[in-house]
């Protein structure tokens, strides 16, 4: 009678799988979900089918071992469910099973790893105490009592195919008893992992080498598995992995036998193990026999065949009882169907099938395993897969490449695939592909301009690219094995090789500084495209391809020239397709006049290059002009002068930047030249003048004053507004007075006029390239172009070069050229001692200053007018009380740390960094700027200048009050009013602005509130002798302008201007930061040598923040 199944103990079965499964296990069995098992003993393995959620029931196996009294211990299980081991399947199985009538009694959990149970008193009374020892011994302890070496030996087990679940080889640790190798507490994975045994009295323990070897292979065995197989006695030898092997080998060198079941049972442990598919005939068809092979030697026919894992390969054969079992690594890594080849065993194939078999499958089981045929069936050669590069041209600058793969199968079907498909595919060899595919990508990054290219599915190739695919990139191709070329309408490639023939011819453009260039190229009789030979040669390309596809080198010496000459002329960048030389650059017309073969030279271009020679050598003192009749005015010897200047730069068709210091008189002097143009040309088109919005009434004004014969129309506001057209203006007008506003927005309709000049008054308003006052500027086609400002420059010398760009766009035709070769050489001596580059920053300011000289004249107050009243400037520091000095210095530490970060990048940053400076100048000023929670602390600025200006204004004086922040003036027309001081206000919002200005002029308020944006351009308002500045800003140039709105010509009493500083504030730092930058203005306008500054920068934000 068999033996019956065991009974595990439920509290076993939930300590195995957890208390969740094993409460789901409990309705699976309930439910009758297990609907058959199996049990063998002699192999103590139950095997059972779970129904689960899916339609195929699941395939269990469970392993007990028997211990010494003789009970069952649960050992290990496996599950075809995705959990894979002692999952609520597992449970519900020895729930079931334990259920029948029957069924053995089972042991508890086992905890020496499922080796057995402490014998006999020790063994009986654990399952009352709970205790499972007297105490324990440790390895250490047993060698010191002298115990001896325990011989310990690695036990497989096959454990055969059940349902859906392979053949596979498990391991276990046993020792050597008296009658063989026998399971024991001492020889558990745990025991020989620690050293720790359950007993006392063991008298013998494993050598510590051995020890080491079991533990590390039961923890690779181990590894995945959870808990449930770290406490399995049988541990599927699958579980180790690639390591596992190098383990296996080692342990003849510890001599630690590998042992089967039977005493007669050998283990053979090979070097290396291989599958191969053997193809024979088998009647009219032909049989497939997996053949695995270790250390070269096949297994004997027959035998159980499996996989370990995936890098594994082992053979069951029993012959008279006695198995041979033979295990080893394969070579690479098993595939999924090298795995499942192996357990599929021997398969027929019909006659009426082979076909298919060859054409279908055998590509997929080549890349499998091995296939050889046995000799009685000729197995077709696999089909060779080729790469396919078809490539059609578009034109002789375009062309498409796409790559396939193509198969050649037995069956004569040519199969294309797409580069990048599913390698899953039946025909589809991925290895020789792989291999083809870099062998042509090396091909082809063989070729010059291709070491990046990459072999992908599509690839679009333009330009000089079309042209070597075809040239070199091709024939490269066809010499590579397994690559076919397929290509259409490949073009034909002339190559131009004679020697270039160059054509210059001149002839003055629209734009009255420039010299539109007709420079031709031919070669072997083909004239070049303009455009794309300079590109070329701009971007130092070696080779030029035409739309015709004829090409040729451009190393070559006179092309080689003309590249430099490009790099010195920006008209590519400016106006592409065109070349144009600028009036001002002799020099690089006379290099284009040694390299052209022919030069057609303009008379007109003749007579602006004398001119400008002319200006160079005379310096400010040009030709003597007859001041027009119809001038109302006495000139002063000054801006007579500045007349004659301007009469000459007409006279010479050259632009120039009048930048007479402020309240000289700038507009009288140009409303003489207008008056001295019309004078001279009659006939000719109109002039426009820009100006800022508040002095388009002024220039009108002083034209009726000055020049009356002028007709001098103003156009305030836009078309639409006025209902009046830019051209109905213009008809009638000798000057056409407008803003910076009005003239951006009517740009085109001001553009498409004819104009006699253009004159920017305060031109600083278009002294940045990125606005589009500085482009409507520079656009508008204009003989003559006059910039009027007392400030060419107020930071930077970049600002000074976005004027020059607008009159004399070719003197410094590069801006880029120009910051890398002038503003940057300067810069780099302001902030270095080293004396080279000291010298190096004079020779640039030097150089700078000469070139400038014809066009620029500058003349200051002291200068041309010592009878000026004088004028008082003052500092006045004002110390913050101690609320607002608490409040400022918290600010301040927090908006330092801040900003300290922010300069790490600057330019990224930049807004970001103003607007916290600007928040510790509001909070210098008065805190409730910032917060409204502020308004106790109070602002001792603003008791201060209310005190002052109470004062003033009862001795008779009237005050300009000038601040940044409208907030804070609002705050002093309040105070004002409290004070009972009448006021005037003007900032940027205000409408009417003329009237605002009349108002204090004809008026009797003592004091004008003015935002320094809105008032520091274009005011007369000599009625005032005190001005007011109640924040200090690092532009020097904004303060002079507002200063100079009282004090210029017109002024009968002196004028005393009062700076306030909260004291020991940033603004102290912005005083400092002003001071320097004033010295840039006056080293380059002032002749004041060897001096230099720079723009705000990242050290210039520190610096305000130091202290």
């Amino acid at each position: 009678m068999p033996a019956p199944p065991p009974r595990l103990d439920p509290v076993a079965v939930g300590d195995v799988v957890g208390s969740a499964a094993f409460r789901r296990a409990q309705g699976y069995q309930r439910a009758g979900m297990v609907r058959t098992w199996r049990w063998d003993a002699d192999a103590c393995v139950l095997t059972a089918r779970v129904a689960g959620s899916g339609p195929q029931p699941y395939t269990c196996r469970v392993s007990f071992t028997v211990g010494t009294d003789g009970r069952y211990a649960y050992g290990s299980s496996t599950c075809s469910c995705p959990v894979r081991a002692d999952c609520k399947h597992v449970a519900a199985v020895l729930l079931h099973v334990g259920a029948q009538p029957g069924a053995a009694d089972a042991g508890k959990f086992d905890d020496g790893g499922g080796d057995g149970a402490p014998e006999g008193w020790r063994g009986r009374l654990a399952a009352v105490t709970g205790v499972s020892g007297a105490r324990t011994a440790d390895a250490d302890e047993v060698a010191a009592r002298g115990g001896g070496v325990l011989p310990v030996a690695l036990r497989f087990r096959l454990d055969e195919a059940f349902g859906d679940l392979p053949t596979q080889l498990s391991v276990r640790p046993v020792v050597r008893g008296r009658t063989g190798w026998k399971v024991a507490p001492e020889a558990s994975w745990e025991a020989l992992a620690t050293g720790l045994y359950a007993f006392a009295d063991v008298r013998a323990t494993p050598a510590p080498e051995v020890r080491r070897w079991f533990a590390d292979l039961g923890s690779a065995l181990a590894d995945g598995g959870g808990f449930g197989r770290a406490r399995q006695a049988w541990r599927p030898l699958a579980a180790g992995g690639r390591g596992l092997w190098a383990l296996l080998a080692e342990a003849s060198d510890l001599e630690i036998p590998l042992v089967a079941h039977g005493a007669r049972d050998e283990v053979r442990l090979a070097r290396v193990a291989e599958a191969r598919l053997v193809v024979g005939a088998a009647g009219d068809g032909v049989r497939l026999d997996p053949v695995l092979a270790f250390d070269g030697a096949d297994a004997p026919a027959g035998a159980a065949l499996g996989a370990v894992g995936d890098t594994g390969l082992f053979a069951a054969d029993t012959q008279d009882r006695r198995t041979v079992l033979r295990v080893g690594p394969t070579p690479r890594r098993l595939g999924d169907a090298a795995r499942e080849l192996v357990v599929v065993g021997r398969v027929d194939v019909p006659a009426a099938d082979v076909a298919e078999l060859f054409a279908d499958h055998l590509p997929v089981l080549r890349r499998a395993v091995r296939v050889v045929s046995s000799g009685s069936v000729e197995l077709p050669d696999p089909p060779r897969p080729v790469l396919v590069a078809e490539v059609g041209f578009v034109s002789p600058e375009h062309a498409r490449l796409a790559w396939t793969f193509e198969y050649s199968p037995p069956d004569g079907a040519v199969r294309r695939v797409p580069l990048d498909g599913a390698t899953s595919e039946p025909v589809r060899d991925p290895d020789a592909e792989a291999e083809i595919r870099d062998k042509a990508q090396a091909a082809v990054r063989g070729v010059a301009g291709f070491e990046r290219f990459d072999l992908v599915a599509r690839t679009e190739l333009r330009g000089l690219d079309a042209l070597d695919l075809a040239h070199a990139v091709l024939p490269a191709l066809a010499a590579t094995g397994d690559v076919r070329v397929a290509a259409t309408d490949v073009p034909h490639y002339l190559h131009l090789d004679a020697a270039p023939r160059v054509v210059v011819s001149g002839a003055p453009s629209g734009d009255s500084d420039w010299l539109d260039l007709g420079i031709s190229v031919t070669v072997a009789g083909k004239e070049l495209p303009f455009t794309r030979l300079f590109t070329a040669l701009a971007r130092g390309d070696e080779r030029l391809l035409l739309v015709d596809g004829s090409w040729l080198r451009l190393d070559q010496p006179v092309l080689g020239r003309l590249r430099d000459l490009i790099t010195e002329a920006t008209a590519l960048s400016d106006r592409p397709g065109k070349a144009r030389v600028s009036r001002y650059d002799a020099h690089l017309w006379g290099e284009l006049e040694d390299l052209a073969d022919v030069v057609e030279a303009a008379a007109a271009w003749r007579r602006a290059l004398a001119g400008l020679r002319s200006l160079a050598a005379g310096g400010s003192a040009p030709e003597p002009a007859a001041v027009p009749d119809g001038v109302r005015a006495v000139l002063r010897p000054y801006q007579r002068e500045a007349f004659e200047w301007l009469t000459f730069l007409w006279d010479h068709g050259l632009g120039g930047i009048l930048a007479d210091d402020m309240g000289l008189g700038k507009t009288v002097e140009t409303l003489t030249f207008l008056a001295h143009a019309r004078t001279q040309a009659p006939g000719s088109p109109p002039f426009v003048v820009v100006a800022p919005a508040s002095v388009v009434g002024n220039w009108v004004d002083e034209a009726a004053r000055f020049t009356p014969d002028l007709r001098v129309v103003a156009m305030p506001a836009t078309a639409r507004t006025l209902g009046t057209e830019v051209a109905d203006l213009a008809a009638e007008a000798d000057v056409v007075v407008t803003s910076y506003a009005v003239f951006r927005l009517e740009f085109d309709a001001f553009d498409a006029l004819d104009w006699g000049g253009l004159i920017l008054d305060e031109a600083q308003v278009a002294k940045n390239p990125r606005t589009r006052a500085h482009e409507t500027a520079r656009l508008l086609g204009a003989p003559f172009k006059l910039a009027i400002t007392g400030t060419p420059l107020e930071n930077n010398l970049m600002e000074l070069w976005a004027v020059l760009a607008i009159v004399a766009p070719g003197l410094y035709p590069s801006m880029h050229r120009f910051k890398a070769e002038t503003a940057r050489v300067v810069d780099a001596a302001a902030a270095d001692d080293d004396p080279q580059v000291v010298a190096a920053g004079n020779r640039a300011l030097a150089r700078l200053k000469r070139r400038i000289r014809p066009l620029v004249l500058r003349r200051t107050k002291e200068q041309v007018a010592p009878e000026l009243p004088e004028r008082t400037e003052r500092v006045l520091r004002v110390p913050l009380t101690p609320d607002h000095r608490k409040v400022y210095d918290t600010h301040l530490q927090r908006e330092r740390q801040r900003l300290l970060g922010l300069l790490e990048d600057f330019d990224a940053n930049r807004v970001a960094i103003f607007r916290s400076l600007t928040t510790l100048r509001r909070l210098a000023l008065d805190a409730s700027l910032l917060d409204d929670a502020y308004a106790h602390v109070g602002s001792a600025k603003l008791d201060v200048v209310t005190d002052e200006l109470t004062e003033i204004a009862a001795e008779g004086h009237r005050a300009l009050v000038f601040s940044q922040f409208t907030s804070f003036l609002r705050r002093v027309e309040e105070r004002c009013a409290a004070a009972g001081l009448p006021v005037v206000y003007l900032d940027g919002a205000t409408r009417r602005r003329a009237d605002v200005v009349r108002s204090f002029r004809d008026g009797d308020a003592p004091v004008f509130l003015i935002s320094l944006k809105a008032g520091g351009v274009g005011l007369n308002l000599t009625e005032a002798d005190y001005v007011y500045l109640l924040d200090p800003w690092w532009n020097p140039a904004a303060e002079a302008q507002a200063v100079d709105r009282t004090h210029r010509i017109g002024q009968t009493r002196n004028v005393v201007v009062t700076r306030l500083v909260a004291q020991d504030t940033i603004e102290e730092k912005v005083m400092a930061l002003a001071r320097r930058k004033a010295a840039l203005f006056d080293a380059v306008l002032d002749d004041a040598a060897g001096t230099f500054a720079r723009a705000l920068a990242a050290d210039d934000v520190r610096g305000l923040l130091d202290g």
